[in-house]
């Protein structure tokens, strides 16, 4: 049974997701470590708040969407005013401004995406991954593998950062390997279509 887990948790795709990533302090690390070994949830963070209610918000447009497509534009267009007039009132960055829309490969185990700076093998870092269009979010802690010179042409300039998941709930490994399972499905689907 470890081997058939093993084997769906290595399941890769490559997709276009809503990815925030910054660096963490050992000292921080340890702390949501040691929260997380005595049952609190790495999502009772400080600032995660946000997140939580954007990404919840939009879920549940992308399901209105699929019955009443009106009423899920009209809310749409509510729900940018309220996170203008938040941004406004707040006089600071949310969370949310970090979410970048950009290309990753992932797994349940791991993220590699393109990064602007180098970074050290072992470096820890904090993951914010919304996977789209279901808007499913995942919340983890990363250490870097590898980081290489990106090598595609779009991503000049850059480096290839590799993570390893060195603290994320079973729960969001399903929703990952759900996620990969769907895109390998989509993938075949319209290799198929186009012989």
């Amino acid at each position: 049974m470890t081997e058939g887990l093993n084997r769906r948790q290595s399941v890769r795709v490559t997709d276009r997701v809503m990815l925030a990533i910054k660096p963490v302090s050992a000292e921080r690390m340890e702390a949501v470590a040691l929260d997380f070994h005595q049952g609190i949830s790495p999502y009772n963070q400080e600032g995660l708040g946000d997140i939580q209610m954007f990404i919840g918000a939009q879920s549940a447009l992308a399901r209105l969407r699929e019955r009443d497509g009106d009423l899920a534009d009209f809310l749409q267009h509510l729900d940018k005013k309220m996170n203008l007039l938040l941004k406004q009132t707040r006089e600071g960055a949310s969370p949310l401004d970090e979410l970048i829309m950009r290309k990753a490969d992932f797994s349940a185990n791991g993220i590699s995406f393109c990064h602007h700076t180098a970074v050290e093998p072992g470096e820890a870092f904090e993951v914010n991954l919304v996977l789209l269009p279901e808007y499913t979010y995942v919340y983890a802690f990363g250490r870097v593998v590898t980081c290489e010179q990106a090598v595609e042409q779009e991503e000049e300039g850059h480096f290839r950062v590799a993570l390893e998941f060195s603290l994320i709930l079973d729960e969001d490994r399903e929703k990952i390997i759900q996620h990969t399972f769907r895109q390998q499905s989509l993938i075949l689907r319209n290799r198929r279509g186009k012989d």
